[in-house]
């Protein structure tokens, strides 16, 4: 089980208990990169030792820790062995004070699992209009305490009137969006402004949390400097900090 620093910002902690090149092959992958620049081995196994160490670890942290799990692999893919993810959620529901969440860009897989523990949240990756739809469509059929979608990397979105799609959310059951922008920073892959902008006044509409990562800060400066406190007033809080959301669950 790792720390994690800001990049993600969402949780404090992250752990892999399956582990090698995950077979999904996205371009924008951070852990394929590493997998293949340091020679890891890429053969896709499960790991019991890794959730035993996490347990330990786990046990003597204060309640109310967010871990990721499966920040290097899609855990709800075909490759995925079915004991490896029971046995994944035994140690899940063993540490109920603490949260973990899950992040999958195969949601047509989630149903099958469904009802998830209630320290499981259940989100779904989309990276345009397309994906977040078909994201939530099946998050629908999802029965967990909390159910987000990360739009991360956000790299294209065609307009979708904010009204309707607060609609969508409400009827999907959504809990939290997660916005983030591809890594490492380049203008190439920068999204608008006008798409964040639809996505949050959506979310504000349907009453449900948005958590900005600090990799927009530089786009939300740039705007800043151009049009003033008034055109970025909407993604901070009233003390300037970006607007990092959560979920409020009893």
């Amino acid at each position: 089980m790792n720390r994690v620093d800001k990049t993600i910002g969402w949780c404090k902690w992250t752990v892999n208990p399956i582990k090698g090149l995950c077979p999904m092959g996205c371009s924008y992958c951070y852990a394929r990169r590493f997998y293949k620049r340091m020679q890891w081995d890429e053969t896709i196994r499960f790991d019991i030792n890794v959730l035993d160490k996490a347990s330990k670890a786990l046990s003597r942290l204060p309640d109310g820790q967010r871990v990721f799990v499966g920040s290097t692999m899609e855990l709800f893919g075909d490759h995925i062995k079915r004991e490896w993810l029971e046995a994944t959620f035994k140690r899940i529901r063993f540490h109920s004070q603490h949260t973990f969440l899950m992040l999958t860009k195969c949601p047509q897989n989630l149903p099958q699992w469904s009802p998830f523990p209630d320290n499981c949240h259940i989100g779904v990756t989309a990276t345009n209009d397309t994906e977040f739809i078909k994201a939530g469509g099946y998050l629908e059929l999802v029965n967990a305490k909390v159910k987000y979608i990360s739009v991360e990397p956000f790299l294209s979105w065609d307009t979708v009137k904010s009204g309707f799609m607060a609609t969508m959310l409400k009827k999907w059951g959504i809990g939290l969006i997660i916005i983030g922008r591809q890594t490492p920073i380049s203008k190439k892959t920068e999204p608008k402004i006008e798409w964040i902008q639809e996505i949050v006044e959506a979310a504000d509409k349907a009453g449900v949390p948005v958590f900005l990562k600090d990799n927009l800060t530089n786009l939300f400066k740039s705007e800043f400097d151009k049009h003033g406190w008034t055109a970025i007033k909407r993604f901070h809080t009233p003390d300037w900090e970006l607007r990092q959301e959560f979920p409020k669950v009893k």
